[in-house]
């Protein structure tokens, strides 16, 4: 009976400091007063009071969405082009454990973090575009739209993967907790997960791409392909990539305390290895866009205002760093590869508004462009997710060594 009764006040104990830990760990830490905080709490602040208005007066309150134009900023920056740049998470897990090259291990996780934050939240911008959030189960369980929709095989291919890189990400979270049981189960399902995620990844990458095939009479000709699922799989390799450049790049000055040193000494290495693939695959989208253009024989679209904003698309955001990331790893040049980075990021935005917005009804009477309340909104939800990394990173280790414990655990890395 004691026995029991002590059993009972220790499961109780240990309860209370769970709980007690974890309010501790909510707690701010380091300056509130930087610039960022002060930029962005204000924009999150006033994207609450936008949100409220919307789903108490509806879409069309804060939007200029229409029955006949649907697609805005919220799906057109935050879910189709943002997913783009979730990519890292997979070419990377690739390359680590599948292809065992372990000079990237030291990114693992802070890539699929990235990748498991922009899926969770651009999953969740989709919800603010739906005149009916609601409605949102519909292609998940096959009404409506019916199980050989492409809509329900994108929404399954976004729900799993999220379950699969949480259970990638998990063993982090399991060390932050010193749950050493948890962490060795999370561990062994690790590889399981990999694979299963990177085989999701790339359907739904080329799945999103398939979701504009049904709109072949409301995009523009020189964006239209049926093509269009293999284009966006390859880009999102390079943007992907590009991403993690240009993340891993502020993060070692942000988070300069928390960088291992093992991880300070391979960063240069890791962006130059980097380039070269960013290099190689956007040579790959290059040369099929080209291929493309010739098929359609489109030639006298280019001669118009559309046809000069295509050309700048491919010309000056991806073969112009390209070319950058071309010289940048044949120099050595880190900065070279960084300004390519930036650069290819900004194509990709670029080429995914293009796609779901610029040429969606491009010869509309009355062209959509998005409202004040829209961008300010979709800014909010970028924030956010950077809030919400920052503080990942300061309490889990994410970029610094894992705690004593699992370290004889930890793969070696290749000389």
């Amino acid at each position: 009976m004691n026995n029991t009764k002590d059993y009972t006040i220790s499961q109780e104990k240990e309860q209370k400091n769970i709980w007690k830990f974890l309010l501790n760990e909510l707690k701010p830490r380091g300056k509130w007063l930087t610039p960022f905080n002060i930029i962005s709490i204000p924009v999150m602040l006033l994207a609450v009071i936008l949100l409220v208005i919307r789903f108490s007066k509806g879409l069309g309150s804060v939007s200029n969405l229409t029955q006949e134009v649907p697609w805005g900023l919220w799906k057109g920056f935050n879910v189709v082009t943002g997913v783009a740049f979730a990519g890292g998470a997979y070419v990377i897990t690739f390359m680590v454990y599948i292809l065992n090259i372990r000079k990237y291990h030291s990114i693992v996780r802070v890539t699929v973090l990235n990748g498991f934050l922009a899926y969770l939240f651009y999953a969740g911008a989709l919800l603010l575009d739906l005149g009916k959030p609601w409605n949102v189960i519909n292609p998940i369980i096959g009404n409506s739209f019916g199980t050989s929709s492409v809509l329900f095989l994108v929404a399954w291919h976004f729900l799993l993967y999220m379950i699969a890189q949480l259970i990638e990400f998990s063993p982090a979270i399991a060390e932050w907790l010193e749950a050493r049981r948890a962490h060795k189960i999370l561990s062994g399902m690790t590889l399981a997960a990999v694979i299963f995620g990177i085989t999701l990844s790339t359907l739904h990458q080329s799945g999103l791409g398939a979701l504009f095939l049904m709109a072949k009479e409301k995009i523009h000709p020189l964006w239209y392909s049926e093509f269009i699922p293999i284009l966006f799989f390859v880009s999102s390799i390079f943007a992907g990539l590009s991403m993690v450049i240009f993340e891993g790049s502020i993060s070692q000055k942000v988070f300069s305390v928390h960088l291992s040193e093992k991880n300070h000494r391979t960063r240069k290495s890791i962006i130059h290895g980097l380039s070269k693939i960013c290099a190689a695959t956007m040579f790959a989208y290059f040369f099929l866009q080209i291929l493309i253009f010739v098929h359609g024989k489109h030639w006298e679209l280019l001669n118009t205002p559309m046809g000069y904003w295509y050309l700048t698309e491919m010309i000056g955001f991806v073969l112009f760093p390209m070319v950058l990331f071309i010289f940048g790893y044949k120099r050595s040049n880190i900065l070279l590869i960084k300004v390519a980075s930036v650069i290819t990021i900004i194509g990709i935005v670029i080429n995914r508004l293009n796609v779901s917005i610029v040429g969606f009804r491009w010869d509309a009477a009355i062209p959509y462009y998005p409202s004040w309340m829209e961008i300010v909104v979709a800014i909010a939800v970028i924030f956010t997710q950077i809030w919400i990394f920052r503080w990942v990173i300061n309490r889990m280790p994410v970029l610094c060594e894992p705690p004593s414990w699992v370290k004889n655990n930890q793969p070696k890395e290749s000389q």
